[in-house]
């Protein structure tokens, strides 16, 4: 009988998922779900872009004018386009090309940057 008890004690020792692991996947699970649809929904559209190299503005320019800006350094160019109200990078001479691939952008908070370039385009106010 003693075994019997032994076996069953490690069976449930061996046990991979408990119920609490699975009450706590689900509620995390619902807080992120949560954390998401709050982000989603407070998404406030932009009417500035920024454009900052080394943490200074170098140019402010509006969401409502279709226009593309040239950024040059010594480091390299960028070229930031703005059309339809949304902004990105069109092209960059930065080896690995991150900020050309990335999405457009058109809410307040969103950015596209150029590591190489130190250059910052980002959605304000």
């Amino acid at each position: 009988m003693n075994d019997d008890i032994k076996n069953s004690d490690k069976l449930n020792e061996n046990k991979i998922i408990t119920k609490r692991d699975i009450i706590f996947i689900i509620s995390l699970l619902a807080v992120m779900i949560v954390i998401i649809l709050f982000m989603h929904f407070n998404k406030k559209t932009g009417y500035n872009v920024r454009i900052s190299a080394d943490g200074k503005t170098i140019k402010t320019l509006s969401l409502d004018k279709d226009e593309k800006y040239v950024f040059e350094s010594d480091k390299g160019y960028n070229i930031v386009v703005i059309k339809d109200k949304e902004v990105y990078v069109e092209e960059a001479d930065c080896p690995d090309k991150i900020c050309v691939n990335h999405k457009k952008i058109s809410n307040i908070g969103e950015t596209i940057i150029c590591l190489p370039h130190k250059l910052v385009v980002e959605i304000t106010e």
